[in-house]
């Protein structure tokens, strides 16, 4: 979805009315975020009118607790008694914070608090979020001082895909003295958020010591700054528009094609792998090492697997494709036991699906029924005769030529009885145990199965 551009009011009185503007067709209710601060409480109350216009708009809160300082009692407090008199149903979440190695405590509290409220997002409900013009100027100027490209300056569209709705952010155009002034006029309590004070946090110094001499040199820097930040997205939808043009051609199954990135344009390349990543889901690394991953995977010798890795995600190059892949590697953890032709599927772990039988002509022969199998990784050396007259081949050729991805070989299971290996997942059987070519007998499914080819 594109981001809806303007959604401004000329005064507070017309603050309803620009929700409505911003909201996206086939909205089925509204779910305000509603802090307890002055910001949240104002959106709320505006909700509330609406709501009394538009009965097709149900009308909720929800109050994020992220256990953070003393206050946060009075913060819920609050919210339940603006709540009860504005006539709207709260929902009130504890999040634990967990700080992760090189985030600061501002992105943890931010990623758990929006993890909570996606969760509690309806399908084609709205999030409302009371972020304003200043707010958006302010994101932009933190964007710029980290050196973000055209996507960071983009700031925060007014609106986009959120779980099961759309989050909306209908203020971005509107002064925080308006909402305030609006927030006044119809009673909106609230309660000062004592962190807003506290110059530890990269937001509130900014507005604190830099912002004021920011307005004061140039009055209305929030209006220039959210309009640079309509710039940006334009110019990012136009990069976007290309990578998705340019990803057509690249795509190979999962993977994207060595040879086509290779043909590309170094910055229209970089562009395609970013969109990539992004539709992934993947958090991509800075410019620079980003750079350097696909510099390495596509000037690598042509034999060489090279694998350049970044927090949870790795790029892997393999045979002219290149791989997203997670870090850490897929491995069927432990020992399983299963009985050939078992009516019950056999799950084999997060992420790798299950095996089920299924009848077949040539399958494992039905005189083996029920005999007890082992359900294993490879060792190392096992070998396999897949058809008769066939030479005798180890799992680890087998996997070559069929071009098994080599971080996934240790993912397969390998269906062992006495020691001896009876199939690999549903890739082969060994010949010995199969029936006739025109007999049936028992095959194995991996239903699930991660890529591997």
């Amino acid at each position: 979805m594109r981001a809806k551009r303007g959604c401004a009011a000329s005064d507070p009185s017309t603050t309803p009315d620009v929700l409505i503007a911003c909201l996206p067709a086939g909205a089925t209710g509204l779910l305000v975020a509603l802090s307890g601060g002055a910001d949240s409480c104002a959106l709320l109350a505006a909700a509330a009118l609406l709501r009394d216009e538009r009965a097709d708009l149900p009308l909720r809160a929800v109050h994020i607790d992220h256990g953070l300082q003393p206050a946060a009692a009075s913060f819920r407090d609050t919210c339940i008694a603006v709540c009860e008199r504005l006539r709207v149903p709260l929902t009130v979440i504890a999040v634990e914070i967990r700080l992760t190695a090189g985030s600061s405590l501002e992105e943890a509290a931010r990623d758990a608090r929006y993890a909570a409220l996606e969760a509690q997002l309806a399908p084609g409900e709205c999030l409302l979020t009371a972020h304003h013009a200043l707010d958006q100027a302010e994101t932009l100027l933190l964007q710029a001082l980290r050196g973000a490209g055209p996507k960071g300056l983009s700031a925060m569209p007014a609106c986009r895909e959120f779980g099961a709705g759309w989050h909306v952010r209908p203020l971005l155009d509107v002064p925080r003295r308006d909402l305030l002034a609006f927030g006044a006029a119809f009673a909106a309590d609230h309660r000062e958020d004592p962190m807003n004070e506290d110059l530890r946090f990269d937001r509130t110094y900014l507005r604190r010591r830099v912002w004021p001499g920011i307005e004061e040199r140039w009055p209305g820097a929030h209006i220039a700054l959210s309009r640079a930040a309509r710039h940006a997205a334009e110019a990012q939808e136009l990069s976007d528009d290309t990578a998705s043009v340019d990803l057509v051609r690249l795509r190979d199954g999962e993977a994207l094609s060595v040879p086509a990135l290779r043909a590309l344009p170094p910055l229209r390349r970089f562009n395609a792998v970013r969109l990539w990543l992004r539709e992934s889901g993947a958090k991509a690394p800075s410019t620079a090492r980003l750079e350097e991953a696909v510099r390495q995977a596509l000037d690598a010798k042509e034999d060489h697997m090279p694998a350049i890795a970044w927090g949870e995600y790795t790029l892997r190059r393999y045979r002219r494709r290149l791989f997203l892949t997670p870090t850490s590697s897929v491995r069927l953890q432990e020992v399983l036991a299963w009985r050939i032709g078992c009516d019950s599927p056999l799950s084999l772990g997060s992420g790798l699906g299950c095996l089920a039988w299924t009848a077949h002509k040539g399958g494992i022969d039905a005189k083996f029924k029920d005999l007890a199998l082992q359900v294993r990784s490879r060792g190392g050396g096992e070998t396999l005769k897949i058809a008769a007259g066939a030479k005798t081949h180890t799992v680890q050729h087998l996997c070559q030529d069929l071009g098994v991805l080599p971080w996934m070989r240790d993912a397969l299971p390998l269906l062992f009885t006495g020691g001896e290996l009876v199939a690999v997942a549903d890739l082969w059987l060994e010949t010995r145990w199969c029936a006739a070519p025109d007999t049936f007998g028992f095959v194995p499914v991996w239903e699930g199965a991660p890529i591997i080819t």
